[in-house]
Order: C-alpha cells, then structure tokens, then sequence
C-alpha cells in the first residue's frame, strides 16, 4: 500500500467478510487504504449493491445497483421500478416502503404471510429484516390492534434480496402483516414509511422529501408517513402525503380496522 501511494498507483485489494458482516483479516488494512467497498448481492437474485463504507475523498452515502446478466454488471438506473417491477396486484401481505440505501431512496416490496400454525412455539422467519425489529413490530401488533398472532407462522421477506436496517421500515411491516392476518390487500397506490413505537406511536424518520420524491416519481398517488414529517412537506403534483400518528390512524387509512 505505501509502494502504490509513493510511486502514484491505483491498488485495488479484494477480499472476503465474515459471518459477523465485517472484513476478513487485520482490521489495520481498512486504515491503510483510501476507501472500502462493500459488493452486496446473493446467488439467488441478479440485482447487486456496491456501497462505501469508507471514502477519504469522497461521501459514504452513494450506493450504485447493478444487475448481473449475460454480458456481466450492468448499472440499474432505476432501482425502484427494477424491485417492484413482480409485484404482484391486489394480493393480501404486499406493503411498499420507502426506503434509503445510503442516501439514495429506493422503493421495496415488503412482503407478509400470516399463517396457521401446527406446532408448539409458531415460525417467525424474517428474510431480509432484522429479526429482533420483527418482534417487536409483531408484540405490538397484538398489544396495540388486536391483531391474533399468537397461533400464527409469521413469515416477512423483502422481495429483491435487498437488506434494510433501518426503523423506518416499521410502518411497512406492520401493514404487510396485518394485510395477511386480515386476507385484506392494501391499495396499490400507496407507499410508506415511518418508526413505530412500544405503544403504537409512529414517530419521525429522516429524509422524508427525499423519500416522498421518489414515491411520487413512481407513480404512487398517496403517501403514508409519521405526521410530525409530514407538517410542511410539500408534496410533487399528483401524490398527496398523509400524516399518521399512530397505528390505528395506520388501519384507518388501509382499511384494516
């Protein structure tokens, strides 16, 4: 690394993460070089995401999607339509969130199927999600709405193989399972997002004009967001975002009541 620093040369180092999602080896290398990047994707989906985790010279919150064909990587330039381009119409547990890879907001399918269980302790598998998250979501799910769940498989995907980490994909959840629980599809018009509270708040998430932008830039007419983003949020033409404080005003507006 100091010979290709002194003499001007581009070094490219290629190597493998653990199970624990960090970089195999002396964690001494990632201070050595300029930059590190992570290749995500599996065998079981052709779309791929290249993020930085560390840029000396530049942001660490662009992400490029490339889809893997014939000819090798080629970039997606629309990721949203590229993730919900198989989604299927008017089919109980599908939930669109909006959500950030990096900060470049891509829309996802969530998708929820809620089932009878046979055995003593019910399924809960969580694809793409963060497990705890999902239970959380579900306990409040029984708490706040009533929604039975205790006799239930409960199993959530993000459809695409793309992972998403962050709070702001509670409000997507929820509605995907209670969709399933209910056997009621929800309006294919409608993205959201938004954090949800242990007493069925739904609070505040950052970058709601980005996200409400690109919702709109979709297609999807109505907008489901935490009230408190949505004071002052001017909405592009033909898309109208609707503030939501709490689940219930969730159900409302989806008919799950």
């Amino acid at each position: 690394v100091a010979e290709c620093k002194a003499s001007g040369v581009a070094c490219f180092l290629i190597g493998h993460v653990t199970r624990e999602g960090t970089l195999a080896g002396p964690r001494v290398l990632e201070h050595l070089v300029d930059a590190v990047l992570y290749f995500e994707g599996d065998g079981a989906h052709a779309l791929r995401v290249l993020r930085a985790v560390k840029n000396r010279f530049g942001s660490t919150n662009e992400v490029a999607v490339f889809e893997m064909g014939e000819s090798g990587l080629v970039e997606v330039p629309n990721p949203s339509a590229a993730f919900l381009a198989e989604r299927p119409q008017g089919a109980p547990g599908s939930a669109v969130l909006a959500t950030l890879e990096g900060s470049r907001p891509v829309l996802v399918e969530i998708q929820a199927l809620v089932s009878r269980s046979f055995l003593a302790m019910p399924r809960r598998t969580a694809i793409g999600l963060d497990p705890g998250r999902v239970a959380l979501l579900l306990a409040v799910l029984e708490k706040r709405m009533r929604v039975a769940l205790g006799d239930q498989d409960v199993f959530l995907n993000v459809a695409g193989g793309l992972r998403v980490d962050e709070p702001a994909a509670d409000l997507a959840v929820v509605a995907a399972v209670a969709s399933s629980a209910r056997g009621r599809p929800l309006p294919a018009d409608v993205a959201m997002w938004g954090e949800v509270g242990l007493t069925g708040e739904v609070r505040a998430v950052g970058r709601s004009d980005a996200r409400l932008r690109e919702a709109a830039r979709q297609g999807f007419r109505r907008c489901l967001l935490p009230v408190r983003n949505a004071h002052g949020l001017i909405a592009p033409d033909g898309a109208h975002a609707e503030g939501v404080a709490a689940l219930d005003d969730l159900f409302a507006a989806l008919e799950l009541a």
